[in-house]
């Protein structure tokens, strides 16, 4: 089991930017295809980026894309979630996950898929408003 710790979030204006940060323990982070979800307010978790386990293939959902990066910190173990041009509609609960089996799972434009995602961090909070 990767324990997955995220942290970043907060009350940002429109347009504003924030990085999250998804620490890995117990694991290394390089063997896992890494996704970053999120969960609006009254909306199920939506899957918005992901990175594969070698940083080869990284893809973002339509709406993120464009204003949203995803590298990784592989000496520090850590996945980021670097956001740009923060809109009201990016307020939510966002989450890091690992895939399983690791590095196997598909990374594409549709976003990364929930259910090929096995374990997650406990999610940061971030709030667009002005």
């Amino acid at each position: 089991q990767v324990q997955l710790v995220e942290s970043g979030g907060g009350v940002v204006q429109p347009g504003g930017s924030l990085t999250l940060s998804c620490a890995a323990f117990g694991h290394t982070l390089g063997h896992y295809n890494v996704g970053w979800f999120r969960r609006a307010p009254g909306k199920e978790r939506e899957g918005i980026s992901c990175i594969s386990h070698t940083g080869a293939v990284i893809a973002y959902s339509d709406s993120v894309k464009g204003r949203f990066t995803i590298p990784r910190d592989k000496a520090l173990n850590t996945a980021y979630l670097q956001m740009t041009d923060l809109k009201p509609e990016d307020t939510g609960i966002y989450y890091c996950g690992t895939d399983w089996p690791p590095g196997e799972t598909p990374c594409t434009a549709l976003g990364p898929k929930e259910s090929d995602y096995n374990d997650w961090g406990q999610g940061t909070q971030v709030i667009v408003s002005s």
